[in-house]
């Protein structure tokens, strides 16, 4: 194995990674904004209005993009098998 492969099978692990937790990162991270800006208007500082909304959304995006994430995770897992068994 030479450490032109490892540095190619890392960079497609943290690509896999980036892509599947990326779209529900960006929902927390957005409903999160959003919150925190609706907090600051109102002077509302209630911790538990920042969590339930983030979890819900998270969840959300979560089953939406869940065969898509698997579809992923599965090509990533077939692609390292076959380096594998290739060596």
């Amino acid at each position: 194995m030479t450490p032109e492969s490892v540095i190619e099978i890392g960079q497609y692990a943290m690509r896999t990674v980036v892509m599947v937790a990326g779209p529900m990162l960006l929902t927390g991270m957005i409903v999160g904004l959003v919150i925190s800006i609706f907090q600051a208007a109102t002077q509302i500082n209630e911790m538990t209005m920042t969590f339930v909304p983030k979890i819900l959304a998270v969840f959300v995006v979560l089953i939406i993009t869940l065969p898509w994430t698997i579809k992923q995770l599965t090509a990533f897992t077939e692609a390292m098998f076959t380096r594998v068994a290739n060596m």
